[in-house]
């Protein structure tokens, strides 16, 4: 994988991992500038060697604030509605063919 694809991976991941801890929008904010001060704080490092460990370095960190109970949307897979209420089957026979 490509050093970019990867950062904005983990940059992504991270905002998401924060916003499962945060208790509001406001909170999150503030941890979603800070976590993008940190990344800009690298931006300039083009050594593959350096980022190597920068990467292995933020998925540990994402690896050990992983939320035991992440936040699921309502309406997405696993979420507390998923697939509630869906309608019923149609349980008419087809129509007769005509040829």
């Amino acid at each position: 994988m490509s050093t970019r694809p990867a950062v904005l991976s983990l940059y992504r991941r991270s905002l998401k991992l924060s916003l499962d801890w945060a208790v509001n929008r406001q909170l999150w904010r503030g941890q979603a500038l800070y976590i993008r001060s940190l990344f800009e704080k690298n931006r300039d490092v083009h050594d593959p060697r350096q980022l190597r460990v920068l990467l292995r370095e933020t998925e540990k960190l994402l690896d050990h604030w992983k939320h035991p109970d992440p936040f699921v949307p309502p309406l997405s897979p696993g979420g507390s509605k998923y697939e509630r209420n869906l309608p019923a089957h149609v349980l008419d026979p087809p129509p007769p063919l005509k040829f």
